[in-house]
């Protein structure tokens, strides 16, 4: 990553005042344009990921919002990143501490150069990097009540409890609201006092359920029936309003309906009797209704907490962790110092303070008995700081000043309490001593107190390949480089074929304005490298796939101690982790949608493989509804997404592979049923008489297109089954699902119908690299000289009703390409919403389209870094070589909710043939040069498992070659039976094998002795 350029930035002295000084660093140029409507797309394509999670208003709400972030140690540096890039109003650093070696552990904007310097303060300048719209001050005097009343949100961090509850006072009094959060080694805790009344907006952050309805009863409760095409989802409780209902149309647009579901087809509403008589038609649609919830004062919930569960199997956890804290503050308060690391007299103090701190407790804060072994591990840690805990706590946290500013999601009510105690050695001799854990006086003492200095040896030696550089994947270099990951002899080998885009800004927090398309990787290699100059990292530029084996070989993965994965795709994770069964390498898998996230942790030997377990496939629209009866904005997206591929991708493409490959014709002749004669007129159209000359001849293109799309082809779909059309039963046609369309009147008056003729007539001038234009007056002179053909209906042609009509049709979805951002997304949404305009549905923003239609994942930074952090304490495991399958954790998460899932990860199956069990990790392992040095024959390999293994193969195959089969001919198995095994992989795959491959895998099929079939294990066969 480039330096920031420091002449940019000016270092500006506020006013001096009793409570301290303040300093502010803004970029004066940023600050003067932020305000400026210019400027405002920019600052909109910042947050645009965060915009798709929170929605509009949310945003609003926290853009008006100053926060006070007191702490800067590693939990309040990991806050005040994820609130800064959140997008705030402001954002205030607090801090009267100076950075210690201990910080530097998680601390990430600290270097050894500002050992010494207030903690506020030098952060400030780096923080105020990520988000240039988000003024970012430091101050270094006390917290008084004056300097509280100008922020909407405190947040408290490494603070004492007499501070805690002072600042709980006022700010409970004053309608501030208020987070307490702390880290301590292994352990974390978190409040939330949000006010006595304090409403919420959307307490899940869900879509509203939508479903259409098939009949409504008279009755004084009135059952809905919902179409059986699929579940309502709705619960009791909820409440939901009306529309297009035809007959009772008392129910649409009515306030909000509690409902109480009976079926899930079916709910009750309220009293409808006197209602009209249903005739059919309507849609129901759920309304987030607004949630009121009440907070109590530190103090006061200290004696009657209420508890948010992080993990199921510690029920008992958080009550005895709440006293424990209290006994930490009261050991700190008498010695101004925490317990020492290990130190038992220290333990053995801080349980007796447990006791005294439980005796003392009258409410339900008391518990029946301490955990004495509990309490002195809190001791033994508690000096520690680790980055991955600060992840972990600091997302979850930042998560909940961002609940707080915008009232979106349910806040933790209120208290949280976290450990991860499995990360500590699972061997039985396992023994931490004080001196092993005392301080060194290096960056890392904070991680040393509390796993010791030989943990530290390990990491620094690991070799890891990260493929990914994204959002997780810069928060994964950014805890690897705090751990002391590879900053010794090993290295972490980092590749993502990306540029930096300027959307990438507001979560991806090691890029910077100035990186934009830089390479991720490199650029995120240097970021780091800042952080902690000992990691030795490297940055490529490669996908990962079949395609760059050559790179990525045997002797790559062998060398590495471990796999982590930052992907967004499906496929690519699946190929990682057939790579690390392969090589039974550890895998650390993980991904976030919105505030949803989960972490996976492949062990080799122990837990199945990622690829083991699949979640259900998303559901599909039938084509039918796409092509002919749409009744969502999700179905008339879809088919602008599918029309945009039809208009200017798939075309553009057959007609240069038509021009520029030799065996086109040849292949696309093979193509089954009507596919040649489709693929062949659209070259010809394309090529001949669709070919344009100009930009003229783009808009009369465009311009007809449109009248066939949203008047000749729906008139055409009208003449066919005109309105008043009924079904065989004598039932309406067009009604449930299909919804009456009419054909729209083109108008250049009208802004819609503009937008996608100018769209539509620029992507298909780039299509032929022919200029394009943007100016509206000269599109309307234009199209006035255009003569559209008058629309004559045609008899005869067929219109399919339903999906079992359509066997042979293939929806065609792929990735954008081709014509500019900006064309594509007004073509998308114009196409959609012209379409949504034909059957009465109403049409989605700009905001909407891109997020339904580009099938948009979102992600944010605090989801993001608590993900992370958990990943990292999986990480730790993997390094000591836990053994224990009950010691490793897979994890899930919904911040918004907020609920979290632990569970052990699922132990691979187990298979097994004759008395010998297997697994996925299992293999044959074969030596194919033999002591003679000649390579092992097919005779050969077929006598070495009847002997050896007491099986006879039956089919053998390598890839998708067939080697050997028990039917195949006699002569082709008189020829094979004496060929070495890598000749008749070359014969028969027609390839030649690369010289970086050093082994071949076969798969069998085999008999025992009873020649019953076996299921057995691959054979992995080394050439080299």
């Amino acid at each position: 990553m480039s330096s920031s350029p420091l002449s940019k930035k000016r270092r500006v002295s506020g006013s001096e005042t009793k409570t301290g000084s303040h300093c502010s660093s803004s970029n004066s140029v940023r600050t003067e344009l932020s305000h400026t409507p210019a400027n405002s797309d920019n600052k909109n394509i910042g947050y645009v990921s965060l915009r798709y999670v929170l929605g509009h208003d949310a945003m609003k709400r926290m853009q008006s919002s100053n926060v006070l972030i007191s702490g800067l140690r590693g939990l309040g540096v990991e806050i005040a990143k994820n609130v800064i890039l959140g997008g705030v109003k402001s954002v205030t650093l607090h801090d009267q501490g100076v950075a210690e070696w201990y910080d530097l552990s998680s601390q990430f904007y600290l270097r050894e150069e500002d050992l010494g310097k207030n903690r506020a303060e030098v952060s400030q300048l780096r923080l105020a990097e990520l988000n240039s719209y988000v003024p970012v001050t430091s101050f270094t005097g006390a917290l008084t009540n004056e300097s509280l009343t100008k922020f909407q949100v405190v947040v408290l961090t490494n603070s004492s409890l007499d501070e805690q509850m002072r600042v709980s006072d006022f700010c409970h009094s004053n309608g501030i609201k208020l987070i307490v959060a702390d880290t301590r080694g292994l352990f974390g805790q978190l409040f939330c006092d949000f006010g006595e009344e304090m409403t919420v907006f959307d307490i899940n952050g869900e879509q509203p359920l939508s479903a259409m309805i098939s009949m409504i009863t008279k009755d004084s409760a009135g059952v809905v029936t919902c179409l059986d095409e699929a579940r309502h989802g709705f619960e009791s409780g909820d409440f939901v309003t009306f529309k297009e209902v035809q007959g009772m149309t008392e129910l649409n647009g009515c306030d909000p309906i509690e409902i109480k579901t009976l079926g899930p087809y079916t709910f009750s509403i309220c009293n409808t009797s006197s209602f009209s008589d249903y005739v059919r038609g309507g849609i129901v649609t759920q309304v987030k209704m607004p949630k009121t919830v009440a907070f109590k004062s530190l103090s006061s919930s200290m004696a009657e907490p209420e508890f948010m569960l992080t993990d199921f199997a510690k029920f008992d956890r958080p009550g005895q962790l709440h006293v424990g804290f209290q006994a930490l503050h009261a050991f700190e308060k008498k010695h101004s110092r925490l317990p020492k690391p290990w130190s038992q007299s220290d333990a053995d103090e801080l349980v007796t303070l447990a006791e005294e701190v439980n005796a003392a407790q009258s409410g339900s804060a008391k518990q029946e008995q301490l955990d004495q072994a509990i309490i002195k591990k809190l001791s033994c840690v508690a000096a520690g700081d680790l980055a991955p805990i600060n992840a972990f706590i600091g997302g979850l946290a930042a998560q909940e000043v961002m609940k707080a500013c915008t009232g979106k999601f349910m806040p933790i009510m209120q208290w949280l309490y976290f450990d991860a105690l499995e990360c500590l050695s699972d061997a039985e001799d396992a023994i931490l001593t004080e001196e092993e854990c005392a301080p060194r006086n290096c960056r890392y003492d904070g991680q040393i107190a509390v796993f010791g200095s030989k943990l530290q040896e390990l990491l620094a030696k690991q070799r890891y390949f990260l493929v990914g550089a994204g959002a997780i994947g810069c928060e994964l270099l950014k805890n690897f480089a705090m751990m002391g990951l590879a900053s010794g002899e090993g290295e972490v080998i980092v590749t993502d074929m990306d540029t930096i885009e300027k959307s990438n800004l507001n979560r991806q927090f090691l890029f910077r304005p100035w990186d934009v398309t830089k390479m991720k990787s490199e650029t995120a290699a240097a970021a780091v490298k800042q952080m902690n100059p000992s990691i030795r990292i490297t940055g490529h530029q490669n996908r990962v796939g079949p395609d760059t084996e050559k790179i990525y070989d045997d002797d790559f993965f062998e060398s590495l101690d471990g796999v982590t994965n930052a992907l967004d795709n499906v496929d690519a994770r699946m190929y990682m982790d057939r790579r690390c069964v392969y090589y039974c390498k550890p895998l650390l898998e993980s991904g976030t949608l919105g505030t949803k996230g989960n972490v996976q942790v492949v062990i080799p030997f122990l837990t199945e493989s990622y690829s083991s377990s699949q979640d259900p496939p998303e559901k599909s629209i039938p084509i039918c509804t796409l092509k002919n009866f749409p009744n969502a904005i999700e179905h008339t997206l879809q088919w602008a997404r599918d029309e945009f591929e039809g208009l200017f991708k798939q075309p553009a493409e057959n007609a240069l592979q038509y021009m520029t490959d030799p065996k086109f014709m040849e292949r696309t002749l093979k193509l089954p049923g009507a596919q040649p004669l489709e693929v062949l007129e659209a070259v010809y159209k394309s090529l001949v008489t669709d070919y344009p000359h100009s930009w003229e001849d783009c808009v009369v293109w465009a311009r007809n297109h449109w009248q066939c799309q949203y008047n000749n082809n729906i008139r055409q779909l009208l003449h066919n089954f005109p309105p008043d059309q009924l079904t065989s039963s004598g039932a309406p046609f067009w009604s449930g699902p299909k919804r009456c369309p009419h054909p729209l009147e083109f108008s250049t008056n009208n802004d819609l119908h503009m937008d996608y003729i100018m769209a539509a007539a620029n992507l298909f001038a780039q299509s032929y690299g022919l200029p394009c234009s943007t100016e509206r007056s000269d599109l309307t002179k234009l199209l006035q000289d255009v003569k559209v053909p008058e629309f004559t209906p045609k008899s005869g042609v067929k219109i399919h009703v339903s999906d079992q009509e359509l066997q042979s049709a293939n929806a065609s979805i792929g990735k954008r390409s081709g014509g500019s951002f900006r064309n594509y997304e007004l073509q998308l949404k114009s196409a959609s919403n012209l379409r949504a305009e034909n059957y009465d549905i109403p049409p989605a923003d700009r905001h909407k389209s891109k997020l339904i239609a580009g099938k948009i994942i979102p992600a944010i930074a605090t989801t993001t870094a608590a993900v992370v952090g958990l990943v990292c304490l999986e990480l730790l495991k993997i390094v000591q070589g836990h053994k224990k399958l009950e010691s490793y954790k897979n994890g899930f998460m919904n911040l918004a909710l907020p609920f979290f899932a632990f569970s052990e990860p699922i132990a691979a199956p187990k298979h097994k043939y004759y008395e010998i069990d297997w697994t996925l990790w299992d293999r044959f392992e074969v030596k194919g040069i033999q002591p003679n040095g000649e390579e092992m024959t097919l005779r050969q390999f077929l006598d070495y498992f009847k002997n050896e293994h007491k099986l006879e193969i039956t089919m053998l195959s390598q890839g998708v070659s067939m080697l050997y089969s028990f039917f195949m001919p006699a002569a082709k198995l008189k020829e094979r039976l004496d060929l070495p095994m890598t000749e008749i992989v070359t014969k028969v795959s027609k390839k030649k094998l690369g010289k970086h491959v050093k082994a071949l895998v076969f798969e069998l099929c085999c008999n025992d002795e009873t020649e019953e079939d076996v299921e057995v294990p691959y054979v992995r066969y080394t050439i080299r």
